[in-house]
């Protein structure tokens, strides 16, 4: 298979929950590793499985070198401390009455940014984006719903910090509770929460470009041969086209061998066949990639770079 996967920065990996994503980004960051690329690989999704795939405990609070593999790093991101951060000072500061007459129906809830761990995934993303360290950046994102979330968030979340700028200059010092989220100190004076604001608004504008250049980024649909799951990576796609995101590649993941002497199997084989002319039939001008299912389970790096034969060809 084509290795032209690996001459972008961003490869973000989705699809229905259960199709394979976290082992997809997971062998593709081992193979970028061991192409000689500084890799890291990311999970945005809250249920985090990346440590499950890896065999080896990643956290959320900085990058942990993967075992066995040269140049890779992961991280699985968590969101909880920086949302609680907000959804309290939210909660506790109204002290001019300001959040009913901004928002009408006297809500606070509703100046949440939009989608909570998508958003601050999102906000770390930027980090990721203007970050040089790093060659490439794999990203294994959440089942479909959550991400098309985050795909949405360079233009919700433009239209939520206009929002917040709004807020500041109505509530002033109420900004600084926003310190922990933009990264200020105790310090952050009223004129520093608004620049900070400024200056995300415009970092969600770069990242917007990066996202949508079909020469840095890439989103790979991992998929099954079953029909829930084909409505599903038709819904990924149009949204992906809405958004400018660039996808050319179809992984169509767990296909099972024949076998004429088991009728299940047989049937399911038959059934799968009739699935995957559909998607042929769907997608006649993507890059489909095909992959077996395994006899065992993948797990691990060994596993992991067994899988990344598969897909890319044997390093």
């Amino acid at each position: 298979m084509s290795n032209s996967l690996f001459n972008k920065h961003f490869l973000f990996f989705g699809g229905k929950g259960g199709v394979g994503k976290t082992t997809m980004a997971a062998a593709t960051a081992i193979r970028a590793a061991d192409l000689g690329h500084n890799t890291l690989l990311v999970s945005t999704d809250p249920a985090h499985s990346v440590s499950d795939s890896l065999d080896q405990k990643i956290g959320g609070d900085d990058y942990i070198k993967v075992n066995d593999v040269e140049n890779l790093w992961a991280i699985e991101l968590n969101t909880d401390q920086a949302m609680s951060t907000y959804s309290e000072m939210i909660s506790q500061q109204d002290p001019t009455g300001a959040f009913n007459e901004l928002l009408g129906d006297g809500d606070p809830s509703s100046l949440s940014p939009p989608g909570t761990d998508e958003t601050v995934a999102f906000i770390q993303l930027l980090e990721f984006i203007q970050n040089p360290e790093y060659d490439i950046v794999v990203f294994d994102t959440a089942p479909t719903g959550h991400t098309l979330k985050l795909l949405q968030l360079p233009e919700l979340t433009q239209s939520w910090l206009f929002r917040l700028i709004k807020m500041r200059r109505r509530l002033g010092g109420l900004m600084g509770g926003f310190k922990s989220l933009f990264g200020g100190g105790s310090e952050l004076d009223e004129q520093d929460a608004f620049d900070k604001l400024e200056e995300l608004r415009d970092q969600v504008e770069i990242a917007r470009t990066h996202l949508s250049n079909n020469e840095e980024t890439e989103f790979v649909a991992v998929t099954i041969p079953t029909i829930m799951a084909i409505w599903e990576t038709e819904r990924l796609i149009r949204a992906l086209f809405e958004v400018a995101f660039p996808i050319t590649r179809i992984y169509i993941n767990q296909l099972q061998p024949e076998n004429p002497d088991c009728s299940y199997c047989k049937n399911r084989y038959t059934e799968q066949l009739k699935n995957i002319e559909k998607i042929k039939d769907l997608y006649d001008e993507f890059d489909l990639h095909e992959i077996p299912s395994f006899e065992y389970e993948i797990r691990g790096v060994a596993h992991l770079r067994k899988l990344a034969n598969i897909l890319y060809g044997k390093k």
